[in-house]
């Protein structure tokens, strides 16, 4: 309940719309309550015989079963004090309302009849009925209006922190959780506790309003009849107690199996093409049938233990009630209107109590939709911008890593390696899958910390710039090209504002301008969820043009060739050459084909800088790169069978 609230007061400009919304549940309570005041006065057709001529000591003590000729008697002079020989309701009513010792709700009642005189005109009651039924109206939809509206800014507010958030964690964090369970945190819980918000204002502070001010008005009543209410009080509290614990301990098994599910969904509907390829079909099927077949488990639960409280609280007060009836009837002698109100008064106390018990459930979820969404937002990134952080204006003279050690998971990928790179140079990084080579290129925009040693640009520690500046100088092209719906011109862009000019001259130089050209509405074209209306080589050629338009002065390229064909890839080659000396570069390739006009190579292997050098210094000095080198460009000789 805490953690809702905290959630509910994160952002201060919600406070005034709360107290907004307090206003409107507290008058909505008024209006309910005025309601049944109403109901009471129109079913009070008239005085009751025997309250009305019963003795002042008889009232007192219990209503009594038969009057006297002399009581009447003695009672019509006070009555008809015009001597008129008949008594008016309004008379009667008149007279009860001085009489201090009836009991409150009847003199209300009478009072009510006296001021508006309403006893034989039946278009004053309408107006009463219409008025309060107006006025009830209005108020309702306040009420619901302004708590759904707080609601939703909050459910915004709290997607929007939790975005931000996310996006300023490490690369460390998207490694340990997968994207279906970030996704449905912040759609499916965030959903969720906005409507468990919404749940809480009405049960735990409209809920504990109505209650008290309509028990206090019961008692204030009749103290006597009031007293029923404690024999349904135990049992109205230990369902509710009884079944909240389970409602939440099955709603945070719910919620972890709703993550796997939406895991299982997205990986195989990512993963399609291989699963029909492969025939697997059966299989994928079987795997999303045992996620789901559990969640209908844990729904089933959650379905039980929300909706028996409702049945059980119900059967409670009805009991209640109709004891209240009888008791009110035949022991106290209430007429039918008093016990219309005070029943309509306990009514309105013992609603939210089963409204809550209902709501509970929901209350539950939301509880534990926080608890996981605050266990995302409570983390804090392990990469921060230092106290007194520069910004990095341009680069100067060179990159160097000096004794650098990195470890993931406990295995170290990086092993005390040094190099340099200074500006304008062109740096090759190759070597087997599983060297490193990509982690360096994640160390240098500090995606990563290093564990030992140091990584310097122009002399200084990276830790001693702000990571945006760091990163707005480094242009970088991963193997994975990441597209976004939008257009083409947008993708290249990437969110800066670039002139039409710049992004097709970057287009061009990434030989992309060949195939937008060809496109229905060329650089204004709409590209597909992640650019699946692209081959693999234009998806790459524009991650490219997006890279180049940034016009950055370090290049970084990770595989980036790995999915053009050939004559793509020697084109691209040919443009990254013309950088050369202006930009500095540093390539990792496989295709060593690529990597030709480097300036220098770095061999890898386990972590390990094995060689540096030039291409023609490593084809003769390390062994592991030239295997490698004759691997790519062994030429396959036909087979001639000898003729004897």
């Amino acid at each position: 309940m805490r953690l809702l609230l905290k959630v509910a007061l994160r952002n201060r400009k919600h406070l005034s719309l709360l107290l907004v919304t307090l206003v409107t549940l507290f008058v909505l309570t008024v209006a309910s309550q005025m309601e049944m005041f109403a109901l009471g006065i129109m079913s009070n057709s008239g005085a009751d015989f025997f309250t009305l001529f019963s003795s002042d000591k008889q009232e007192k003590v219990i209503s009594q079963n038969e009057i006297s000729l002399e009581e009447v008697k003695q009672k019509w002079p006070e009555i008809d004090q015009n001597g008129s020989g008949a008594i008016t309701k309004q008379q009667a009513a008149a007279y009860l309302a001085e009489r201090k010792e009836t009991n409150p709700l009847n003199w209300i009642l009478n009072k009510a009849k006296q001021k508006f005189q309403f006893a034989n005109s039946i278009t004053v009651l309408v107006f009463i009925l219409v008025g309060v039924a107006v006025f009830k109206g209005i108020w309702l939809f306040a009420s619901r209006y302004t708590t759904q509206l707080i609601a939703i800014r909050i459910s915004r507010d709290l997607r929007q922190q939790y975005f931000e958030h996310i996006q300023s964690l490490p690369m460390s964090f998207y490694q340990q959780h997968n994207i279906g369970s970030l996704s449905s945190r912040v759609v499916g819980d965030a959903g969720q506790i906005s409507s468990s918000i919404n749940s809480c204002l009405t049960n735990y502070l409209q809920t504990p309003f109505t209650i008290f001010s309509c028990l206090y008005m019961c008692f204030y009543l009749s103290w006597k009849l009031s007293l029923v209410i404690f024999l349904g009080l135990p049992f109205i509290i230990i369902p509710i107690v009884f079944l909240a614990k389970r409602v939440k301990r099955v709603s945070r098994q719910l919620q972890t199996n709703q993550e796997r599910f939406a895991s299982v969904l997205i990986d195989f509907l990512a993963g399609i093409q291989t699963v029909k390829i492969f025939s697997m079909e059966l299989f994928s099927l079987r795997k999303y049938k045992e996620q789901n077949d559990r969640m209908a488990v844990l729904e089933s639960k959650t379905a039980k233990y929300g909706l028996l409280t409702r049945p059980i609280l119900h059967a409670i007060t009805t009991l209640c009630l109709a004891t209240v009836v009888l008791f009110g009837l035949y022991t106290l002698g209430m007429a039918v209107s008093q016990l219309i109100v005070f029943c309509g008064l306990l009514h309105l106390a013992y609603e939210p109590v089963k409204k809550f018990a209902d709501e509970n459930a929901n209350i539950q979820r939301g509880i534990v939709a926080a608890e996981r969404m605050f266990e995302v937002l409570y983390l804090k990134p392990n990469i921060e911008d230092k106290d007194g952080a520069i910004e990095l204006k341009g680069f100067q003279n060179a990159i160097e890593f000096d004794r650098v050690w990195f470890r993931y998971h406990g295995d170290w990928i990086l092993k005390d390696l040094s190099f340099s790179v200074k500006k304008g140079e062109t740096v090759a990084i190759v070597g087997p899958t599983g060297a490193g080579k990509s982690t360096i290129v994640q160390l240098l925009p500090r995606l990563y910390e290093v564990q030992k040693g140091e990584v310097r640009l122009d002399g200084k520690p990276l830790q001693d710039y702000t990571q945006k500046s760091l990163r707005e100088t480094i242009a970088f092209v991963s193997q994975k090209p990441f597209l976004f719906f939008d257009t083409v011109a947008a993708n290249i862009a990437f969110g800066r504002d670039f002139p039409r000019e710049e992004i097709e001259s970057a287009a061009k130089k990434a030989h992309a301008d060949e195939f937008i050209c060809r496109l229905p509405q060329k650089y204004d074209s709409m590209l597909a969820e992640a650019g699946q209306n692209l081959s693999g080589g234009q998806q790459q050629r524009l991650a490219i043009a997006r890279a180049l338009v940034k016009n950055a002065p370090i290049l970084v390229l990770d595989e980036a060739t790995s999915a053009l064909d050939s004559i793509s890839e020697n084109r691209i080659k040919q443009a990254i050459s013309e950088l050369r000396g202006s930009v500095t570069q540093i390539i990792i390739a496989h295709r060593l084909a690529t990597i030709e006009h480097a300036d220098r190579i770095i061999y890898l292997e386990r972590g390990e800088k094995i060689a540096e050098g030039t291409k023609e210094e490593l084809l003769e000095n390390c062994e592991e790169f030239r295997l490698m080198w004759e691997a790519m460009y062994r030429k396959n000789t036909p087979y001639v069978q000898s003729k004897s």
